[in-house]
């Protein structure tokens, strides 16, 4: 079975750039403290990265 990841909005993204916007929203995350659970692949930890200080991220069970 694959790790998955729980990612929760902690800080608005209001005044923040457009692109760290987008990858919120690519993320699936709308609203804040809002979380979703998503595969732990390269390409997600990527997108956590670069919002990282926006995001909190803790493993799924």
């Amino acid at each position: 079975m694959a790790k998955k990841l729980k990612i929760t909005l902690v800080r608005s993204t209001i005044d923040r750039q457009a692109r760290q916007k987008a990858v919120v929203a690519g993320l699936g995350l709308r609203k804040l403290h809002q979380s979703v659970i998503r595969e732990d692949t390269d390409a997600i930890r990527g997108m956590v990265r670069k919002v990282q200080h926006l995001v909190a991220v803790e493993p799924a069970e």
